[in-house]
């Protein structure tokens, strides 16, 4: 196993704040995609933007894993927030992820053969995760989340909450989570929310993506 952490986010926005704290970068280009390798304090970090939705987020996700032997992955960005207790700017780090786009038997009747539909986050990261944000001095949550193929506003929200009752949903961390789970490598996902039920749309996702993208990054 190597020692590089691995951070990945879905967008260029999303990965900005991040590059910022990465420390003597050089960058590897494959399948498309930027690799920046440096240090994040004392820490070895390779960074990269996967682009948006499930797939692109799984091709980035085993290019990192392959060709950096990381120790770790973690997902950096942004969400919506979809409990209604979750406000703007609230972080989520989610303690489990599924899709919820994707038949209930597809993952455990058939590969990877989950136990359940949710993809679990690593517990050492979870707990290290706990233990720093009791000192952040921001509003941080730990629960559920959901990912899937469209950008959820109003159509779909209740039929999710009913299901999953997740706190936040977006495009990809299911899928990064998916593909470190059957690579076996430990895996948390850090997003902050840019929309909820009552500030709901694209027009709300665009004008707070910058600022949640860099509370995010704070924390990672």
């Amino acid at each position: 196993m190597g020692k590089k952490v691995g951070i990945v986010c879905a967008s260029d926005a999303e990965l900005e704040p991040i590059l910022r704290y990465l420390k003597g970068s050089k960058t590897m280009e494959k399948a498309g995609l930027t690799f920046h390798e440096g240090t994040v304090g004392r820490t070895d970090a390779v960074a990269l933007f996967s682009g948006v939705c499930k797939v692109n987020a799984a091709i980035a996700a085993q290019a990192l894993i392959d060709s950096y032997d990381v120790a770790a992955v973690i997902n950096a960005g942004v969400a919506g927030g979809i409990d209604e207790t979750v406000r703007l700017f609230d972080t989520v780090i989610s303690e489990q992820v599924a899709y919820h786009d994707v038949a209930d038997d597809i993952l455990t009747e058939f590969h990877p053969w989950l136990e359940s539909v949710y993809f679990p986050a690593d517990r050492e990261l979870l707990a290290r995760a706990r233990a720093y944000c009791e000192t952040v001095g921001r509003p941080v949550r730990f629960g559920k989340s959901v990912t899937g193929e469209a950008f959820i506003a109003d159509e779909g929200r209740a039929e999710i909450i009913e299901k999953f009752a997740p706190l936040s949903v977006d495009m990809e961390t299911g899928a990064f989570a998916h593909v470190c789970y059957v690579n076996q490598v430990p895996f948390l996902a850090v997003r902050t929310i840019t929309d909820t039920a009552e500030h709901a749309g694209k027009e709300h996702f665009e004008e707070n993506c910058a600022a949640a993208s860099q509370i995010a990054a704070d924390i990672v």
